[in-house]
């Protein structure tokens, strides 16, 4: 959320606002806009894999403007190495101003040399030589590679020499190779004296400046950033070589004080891991993979990780990912739901909290249940946010003109809709969904076996309240809508998950009343209070939590993988132009690639997922764009542009997971292209020759779409090194309720632990402590050699300049 950003100045003091997240200045992630407010509460979560190397995370809030450019009121700006700091934490950052001076990424190679000129009259002077040899990693300008420039200053108390670099064309990676001579210094015996002559002394106070420029043609030069280097690092070697990264220029005219523009709070997780190859992880996995089978399921590893870690959330990605590759979910979730149970005394309150059993089913239901989500809900989705159609039924919020009547029928409509299409469904239900079901239907009678409801009320409380409800409510974080819905769309959506939240909640239904607070609710809600509606919930119920094993729905249809906008390069053979790049509607399955003029449309073009011979990035030079990448099958190569880099690495990554187990992969590709009669990036001539470069070495052919296995480990290695003092404490807990056949008065060690069996629990940390330690041995190694084999001034180790 933001508070106290700036105001207008006159009488309409509010913004519309929405901010966005971004690597250096490439654009990841776009929040909804929040309309009317000087301190709006956006709530958005988006987690990401940073694809590539970056300087700062960045956090934009614009004002949105209809007519002209949207306007931006502030930035955050988090530098990498700073990242750590934050992680975890909920922290108020103050909005800095937004010019271009200091708006910079990419570095510079840079090359000084000082040379011995002998003059006319035989007198000895120096020059020095500058060599501007490239530059790494320029913004995009306007969502496009820049046209830069360098301008080569020797600057001193009395000079100011300025020479130029040719322009270079539609890069965000230019390779200068321009060298400049400048004189530096005359010998003392020479008299005649002039602005342009500087004495020996004073080469201490020469400094060479680079700034990068974007050439504006007809507008003004963007300013890209600058670095400063003394002359006198020429002092000891009369050669200097060095990457230097750029600077922002603080030109003192800031246009406010930073903080009247308002803050932002952020809460950010960063977490940076290094996996090792397979063989490393055979104990951990083993150990993990058994806690399932451990009794009681409190003493397991798995379980254990969850107790130590700060929030829960961090444990429960890794360790549902990988329990659901190796089909040991459904066992290890019944056995924490049983705990659940124990705990729950209200039949109307089962699964109701925020433990882990439920945060387990969530996770579980977000990875299998995208599909039948898809199937379920997008095509009424699609139909309520394209049609904007008025639902507003709180007499509070009405518009001048609307009839609640009118609008009463149109919610009645879409709700009907929905509900019948989700309790016709269940032959979509994904499996493990339904095996899970059946379990805390059985569990959950077994506890009150006088209440007939709770065998609904188990899985009603899952299926409608923590999934579809929440899938209705904000389709664009499932994936069943490319964009945030306008203000009044998301309210129509949140009207209608609330009424299909209290459809489904069976205490609701069998009791005949609901749980709404609001009257026009509770009004609204007694149209569906018919025993039509109550036997379709529990044959629905019945349907997806019985014992019929159903065929998989991996086997029986495609599954459905990613989809969303993008930019294709024509397929014929006309020049290179903008023209020939058209903005398409991909989408995958687990069968094929296909791409649409727009959603919902038949495909123009489908590419067989078992033709897929390799997915490869595509060289920035081929096209002078970024974030392509090509898909290279039987026939010819498709060239896409993402959005943004972390679209395109997720692009690729699920493209090589589907397409990884495929026969006639490709062991070689070409980077850049086929023009003219020849591959830009081997000059070889024939179209068919073998590719220059060897593809991406791929994972184990039989690991599945969307979970590495070794990555999911190697998160969970680094969970339990980070919560190694928890883990010591609950070993000491594990040892003193031994000891002392119980809990004592100061029980402050253990209080906040789960522990049922201490024995079995202290053998379980033994065995973790002894696996993390031999893990910790080769990460060291790697660490020392990474920190030796980065030179300081490297390309991967840059120099940070001193800013102005």
């Amino acid at each position: 959320e933001a508070k106290n950003l700036l105001p207008y100045l006159g009488p309409h003091k509010m913004r519309d606002c929405f901010c966005t997240i971004n690597l250096d200045q490439e654009e990841v992630y776009r929040t909804q806009v929040v309309e009317k407010s000087l301190s709006p509460f956006f709530s958005e979560e988006f987690y990401f894999e940073i694809p590539r190397t970056f300087q700062y995370l960045s956090f934009y809030v614009y004002d949105k403007n209809v007519l002209q450019r949207d306007l931006r009121i502030g930035k955050v700006a988090i530098k990498k190495e700073d990242l750590c700091h934050h992680s975890g934490r909920e922290t108020w950052f103050s909005l800095q101003p937004v010019d271009s001076n200091s708006e910079v990424q990419g570095k510079v190679h840079l090359e000084l040399k000082l040379n011995e000129l002998i003059t006319e009259n035989g007198t000895v002077c120096q020059q020095l030589v500058v060599h501007i040899k490239a530059c790494h990693g320029l913004p995009l300008i306007n969502g496009q590679s820049c046209d830069p420039y360098a301008t080569v200053s020797l600057v001193g108390p009395s000079r100011n020499d300025q020479k130029k670099t040719k322009v270079k064309k539609k890069t965000s990676n230019p390779q200068f190779n321009e060298i400049f001579y400048f004189e530096v210094t005359r010998s003392s015996s020479y008299t005649r004296k002039s602005q342009f002559q500087v004495e020996e002394e004073d080469i201490e106070k020469l400094e060479i400046r680079i700034d990068l420029w974007n050439n504006g043609n007809l507008v003004q030069d963007v300013f890209l950033g600058e670095i400063k280097v003394p002359v006198n690092v020429l002092r000891t070697d009369s050669s200097h070589q060095a990457w230097y990264l750029l600077q922002p220029r603080d030109n003192g005219n800031k246009s406010s004080k930073t903080d009247d523009l308002g803050s932002l709070r952020l809460n950010i997780c960063y977490t940076e891991d290094y996996v090792l190859p397979s063989e490393y992880y055979g104990p951990l996995k083993t150990l993990l993979l058994k806690s399932p089978d451990v009794q009681p399921i409190s003493a397991s590893a798995a379980y254990i990780l969850s107790e130590i870690c700060r929030d829960k959330n961090d444990a429960v990605l890794p360790l549902v990912r990988l329990l659901l590759h190796h089909d040991k979910l459904v066992p290890f979730a019944t056995a924490v739901a049983e705990l659940d149970l124990k705990d729950t005394q209200d039949a109307n309150t089962i699964f109701r909290g925020n433990s882990l059993a439920t945060r387990c089913l969530d996770e579980m239901m977000k990875i299998v249940g995208g599909h039948y989500l898809k199937v379920t809900l997008k095509p009424i989705l699609d139909e309520i946010c394209d049609s904007s159609k008025s639902c507003e039924i709180d007499p509070i919020k009405l518009k001048e003109g609307d009839n609640v009547e009118n609008n009463k029928e149109n919610l009645r409509y879409y709700v009907d809709k929905l509900f019948s299409t989700i309790v016709k469904s269940s032959m979509s239900c994904p499996t493990v969904m339904c095996d899970i079901f059946y379990s805390l239907r059985q569990m959950a009678t077994q506890r009150f076996p006088n209440d007939p409801h709770v065998q609904y009320s188990a899985v009603s409380s899952f299926v409608f309240l923590r999934f579809f409800a929440v899938a209705v409510v904000s389709p664009h974080t499932f994936h069943l809508r490319p964009h945030h819905p306008d203000a009044q769309t998301i309210r129509t959506l949140t009207l209608i998950s609330k009424t299909i939240q209290t459809l489904g909640s069976w205490g609701s239904l069998s009791k005949s009343k609901s749980s709404f607070k609001e009257t026009f609710m509770c009004e609204f809600f007694k149209m569906f209070q018919e025993e039509g509606y109550i036997m379709a919930v529990k044959k629905f119920l019945d349907e997806i939590s019985s014992t019929e094993t159903k065929e998989s729905s991996g086997t029986s249809e495609p599954v459905h993988l990613k989809e969303g906008e993008m930019y294709k390069r024509a397929q014929g053979r006309t020049r290179i132009g903008k023209k020939n790049f058209k903005k398409r509607w991909f989408c995958l399955t687990s069968r094929e690639l296909t791409y649409h003029k727009q959603p919902g449309k038949d495909a123009i073009y489908t590419i067989p997922v078992k033709n897929i011979l390799a997915v490869e990035k595509l060289e920035e030079s081929s096209f002078n764009k970024k974030n392509m990448f090509q898909v290279i099958h039987t026939e010819k190569p498709l060239y896409v542009q993402a959005n943004n880099c972390v679209e395109a690495n997720e692009w690729i990554d699920v493209l090589c997971r589907v397409s990884r187990c495929n026969q006639n992969r490709l062991s070689f590709y070409h980077p850049s292209v086929y023009l003219n009669g020849n591959w830009l990036c081997c000059q070889e001539t024939g179209e068919n020759t073998l590719g220059c470069k060897p593809c991406t070495a791929g994972v184990p052919a039989d690991i599945q779409i969307d979970i590495d296995e070794d990555r999911e480990t190697e998160r969970i290695y680094s969970l339990f090194t980070l919560s190694l003092l928890k883990l010591q404490k609950m070993e000491e807990a594990c040892g003193t309720i031994a000891v002392y056949q119980g809990p004592q008065k100061e029980p402050d060690d253990y209080s906040n632990f789960v522990i049922e069996d201490s024995v079995t629990t202290f053998k379980t940390i033994q065995q973790i402590k002894s696996i993390i330690e031999k893990l910790d041995e080769p990460h060291e190694k790697y660490r020392k050699k990474r920190s030796s084999s980065a030179k300081y001034g490297s390309k991967e180790n840059p120099i940070v300049g001193k800013a102005s």
